[in-house]
């Protein structure tokens, strides 16, 4: 089996937008493949973020899908914790929440499976991704469960926000998120998620 000598412990890392983070965790591998906890409760305790899984999702995706920006208004809120569970993808946040310090701010994070890597969006950030590998699994943990009445988009390539997406040919959306509204209309019906 691989060393795991100096690679116990979470490694957190926040990111450019308010209460986002990186999660580093050990991974132990050898010639049968890998192993990871991806998700331990108490080491997002300790660290003095709060979070109960409702949900599991999994998402498996084709190279150049583009799913999102998707976002929850949910009045008990919806954080993630995502993970990359095979293949390479990058994942795309962006703060949408009326009266952040970050709002509008944008943060791409390479994720490949056995990586080690994953990401805590708190209650309120865009999220979606962009496969760039041929086939790609994102495995999410929510703080709630699905409510339709309550999940949300904007444009994944709205003008204002530019995200610079990773794509090697021609983007795949749903016919969903293809008709979702941009951020300037999201603003004007009132419909982002406050701070």
């Amino acid at each position: 089996m691989a060393s795991t000598e100096g690679c116990e412990e979470l490694i957190l890392e926040e990111l450019s937008i308010q209460g986002l983070y990186k999660l580093t965790s050990p991974v132990w591998g050898d010639d049968r493949g890998y192993f990871r906890e991806w998700f331990k409760l108490p080491d997002l305790t300790e660290a003095g973020i709060s979070f109960t899984a409702a949900q599991a999702n999994l998402s498996r995706s084709a190279r150049n899908v583009v799913r999102g920006l998707h976002f929850s208004v949910a009045p008990e809120g919806q954080a993630k914790v995502v993970t990359c569970a095979e293949g390479e993808l990058v994942d795309v946040m962006v703060d949408l929440r009326i009266g952040s310090p970050t709002f509008g701010v944008t943060e791409l994070v390479t994720l490949r499976g056995g990586d080690g890597v994953s990401l805590y969006l708190p209650s309120g950030i865009g999220h979606g991704f962009c496969a760039t590998s041929d086939d790609a699994v994102l495995v999410y943990l929510l703080s709630s469960t699905y409510n339709p009445s309550t999940e949300l988009e904007v444009h994944p390539f709205d003008s204002e926000l530019m995200v610079p997406w990773p794509l090697s040919g021609e983007a795949i959306l749903s016919p969903k998120d293809a008709a979702a509204p941009s951020l300037a209309d999201r603003r004007h019906d009132k419909s982002l998620p406050q701070y």
